[in-house]
């Protein structure tokens, strides 16, 4: 990973036109390039201050290839539910009542594709096919990893098809944030 910061500028004490100096903006711009695998909990809390820099309005998230763009943060919503998992396809975090949920690579990416696939029965099979990208394995593997993902999220996000396989529950309230 390397970090990329530029230092704040601090605005003159008086400026000629009058305008109020404490009203002018400095900028920082930080870059975060991250490498493949998975984030690091320092990595995982940097994200989340610059999430919350942007939501508070305080900074903003920007897109691009060194290029400016529109700013990346969650879409405003008129209100979340108590029991919104949010999941941020970018930066691979899970959000559960204000806290990030520590999931497995394999955890997050069962949530992620039953997420994207809602109203769907996987079977077992089906699903070890498409998040594991094997068949070639216990069937009770995905049974155990959904059991894990339920007890991490503490709440019903997955429902069991019984003689059938696994679906994202009707109930659940799961957002994709595909930015972030």
């Amino acid at each position: 990973m390397s970090v990329v910061a530029l230092p704040v500028r601090t605005p003159p004490a008086a400026r000629p036109d009058g305008a109020d100096p404490r009203r002018s903006r400095s900028r920082a711009t930080v870059t975060v390039d991250l490498a493949a695998g998975p984030l690091s909990p320092r990595v995982v809390r940097l994200l989340d201050l610059l999430g919350e820099l942007a939501e508070s309005g305080e900074g903003r998230l920007e897109s691009g290839e060194g290029r400016a763009g529109p700013p990346v943060t969650e879409p405003r919503r008129a209100e979340a539910h108590p029991d919104e998992v949010i999941i941020h396809a970018g930066s691979r975090v899970v959000r559960h009542r204000g806290r990030v949920v520590p999931l497995t690579r394999i955890e997050y990416d069962l949530l992620l594709f039953l997420a994207e696939r809602p109203r769907t029965v996987f079977t077992r099979l089906q699903l070890l096919a498409a998040v594991w990208g094997y068949e070639h394995a216990v069937m009770r593997t995905v049974d155990v990893h959904v059991r894990r993902l339920r007890a991490k999220l503490d709440t019903a996000v997955v429902t069991t098809v019984h003689g059938v396989g696994y679906r994202l529950a009707d109930e659940a309230h799961v957002l994709v944030a595909h930015s972030y």
